[in-house]
């Protein structure tokens, strides 16, 4: 069973009103500047804070196969033998320790979300998929929406859709919403960047719009990477060729959250030092021009 790696309560971006994010762990892309890289691979991941850690050796002595030590740089991995099991971070008394990723029987992700329900219907609200890449896991992703449907919730979808088009056709049955991100237009700078090349998510973007299920596109605006004024042209001009254009372009400005959590995971945030940076005020106001120029509605955030 594919496994869950956040709740987010009181999400304000991830859809119309507030919402309940399910984020699903997994994710075919690996994108540069990801915030959330705890959610790139499947199965559950242990997360270490060292600025938490009291250096009490819990963790070291209840290991079941020794996979620990305490060193003058904190814990540290002895060998390749983790279960990952999480008893250490069970008894990590700081929490320095933690584990990314446990499964959620439906009725039990559906007990958290209820909790929720009436701030979600007062403000227009729902639940959203999120990842990773919920369509990774497309039979998961299904008894989901179907049971949050049959319980009356909004149901959007956080997606690369980097996906087969039996998979699109089927989620896009069950949601009144897709979130798509759209990375850069150039295919050969999108594999560098995110490692996979970008014909399939502009082939299921053709697809959604052609479907009928409104959608909003998310484009990461990245100085260095795709906020130059041929890569927004590009993408102005492709959105608005399609068959029924996006609601909404929402431009999400760069931020390096991500690299706290590489830090956490023990590995290394943007390791060929490509140069990154949040848009100025005018890069995003001529992002902002450029997809008005062509007839899209288009906000900064989310």
């Amino acid at each position: 069973m594919p496994l869950i790696f956040d709740i987010k309560r009181f999400a304000l971006n991830d859809g119309p009103g507030i919402r309940t994010t399910l984020f699903l762990k997994g994710c075919p892309l690996h994108c540069v500047w990801c915030h959330n890289p705890e959610g790139q691979r499947p199965e559950a991941q242990r997360l270490y804070t060292k600025k938490k850690c009291i250096g009490c050796g819990t963790c070291v002595s209840v290991c079941p196969q020794g996979a620990l030590q305490l060193t003058a740089d904190g814990i540290r991995p002895t060998s390749e033998a983790c279960l990952l099991c999480g008893a250490c971070a069970e008894a990590c008394p700081t929490t320095a320790l933690t584990m990314s990723g446990r499964t959620w029987t439906t009725d039990e992700l559906m007990a958290e979300v209820e909790k929720e329900r009436q701030v979600m219907e007062e403000s227009g609200g729902g639940v959203t998929l999120c990842g990773g890449e919920p369509l990774m896991h497309p039979g998961y992703a299904v008894q989901l929406l179907d049971e949050l449907g049959r319980r009356g919730f909004h149901r959007a979808v956080d997606t690369t859709l980097y996906a087969s088009a039996d998979v699109i056709r089927r989620v896009a049955q069950r949601c009144e919403l897709f979130l798509v991100d759209l990375k850069h237009m150039d295919s050969a700078l999108h594999r560098r960047y995110t490692g996979v090349a970008n014909e399939r998510i502009l082939d299921g973007l053709r697809l959604v719009a052609s479907l009928g299920t409104p959608y909003w596109v998310r484009i990461p605006l990245i100085e260095g990477i795709n906020a130059d004024e041929a890569n927004l042209t590009a993408s102005a001009r492709f959105l608005a060729s399609l068959p029924t254009p996006p609601q909404v372009v929402n431009l999400l400005v760069y931020h390096d959250i991500g690299k706290n959590k590489h830090a956490r995971l023990g590995t290394t945030y943007n390791p060929d030092a490509l140069p990154m940076a949040a848009p100025s005020d005018a890069v995003q106001q001529r992002s902002l021009d450029i997809l008005a120029a062509h007839g899209l509605a288009a906000r900064v955030g989310g």
